[in-house]
């Protein structure tokens, strides 16, 4: 077995484990390798492993690797900040979009997606921690985008996405924060439900914090350095 294969089945089993630990069954967690900065034949591999669904978060690159990979059946989730001049190549070439945090770059989304594709899977990014330099609208916005994305064509609102705020302190303060911030999501996500909208996706946790969105109600877990390794955003 290659490298990835196996780091993917640890993944596997740390995704089987924390659902035990939640009592959760371990089909409601969908697991997203995210291969952003890695070369296409780290894709191949995860994919000869049994990896599907991948996500990226820069579009020249994305469309780069999925020429190059056309022979295989992937997934492909666009979950980097979303600009207005990024729009039309994410509406065409993927099959979700995580990081919705403005009506605009939905509207845009909504209009460019072709018509001989099924609905952009969406989810509307919420900046649960507050960070100013973190995307996502604010905790209190997200409602009422939610419910004016849910009105847009050609887009099926699935539910939330977030990026919480990276610890600092020892692990359990840091296993502690990142939970609160899950909480946080979760609970906004559960109030938007009652008022009427049928969300079923709560995207958060990455490589580091996974268990503890998966305690919170993930239902898809973004890794990527567990899965291929540490990114070297230098070359």
């Amino acid at each position: 077995m290659t490298t990835i294969s196996t780091n993917l089945q640890a993944v596997k089993r740390r995704i089987i484990d924390a659902c035990s630990a939640a009592g959760r069954d371990p089909g409601t967690v969908r697991l997203l390798a995210v291969s952003k900065t890695f070369p296409a034949q780290a894709v191949r591999e995860a994919h000869a492993a049994g990896q599907r669904a991948f996500g990226e978060s820069y579009v020249q690159e994305a469309l780069a690797k999925q020429s190059e990979l056309a022979d295989l059946a992937l997934e492909w989730h666009f979950i980097g900040p979303l600009q207005s001049n990024k729009t039309k190549a994410v509406a065409g070439h993927f099959a979700w979009a995580h990081s919705v945090e403005r009506l605009k770059i939905a509207e845009r989304l909504a209009a460019q997606r072709p018509a001989d594709l099924p609905r952009l899977n969406v989810c509307v990014q919420v900046n649960v921690s507050g960070e100013a330099t973190k995307s996502g609208c604010a905790p209190e916005e997200a409602p009422a985008l939610c419910r004016a994305v849910a009105k847009l064509p050609n887009l099926m609102l699935r539910g939330l996405m977030t990026i919480p705020e990276p610890g600092r302190g020892d692990a359990a303060e840091n296993s502690a924060l990142a939970r609160r911030q899950f909480s946080l999501l979760r609970e906004l996500f559960e109030r938007i439900r009652q008022d009427g909208l049928a969300l079923d996706t709560l995207s958060m946790g990455m490589s580091h914090d996974l268990e503890e969105a998966i305690m919170e109600g993930a239902t898809i877990v973004r890794v990527g350095t567990a899965i291929f390794g540490e990114r070297n955003y230098t070359t």
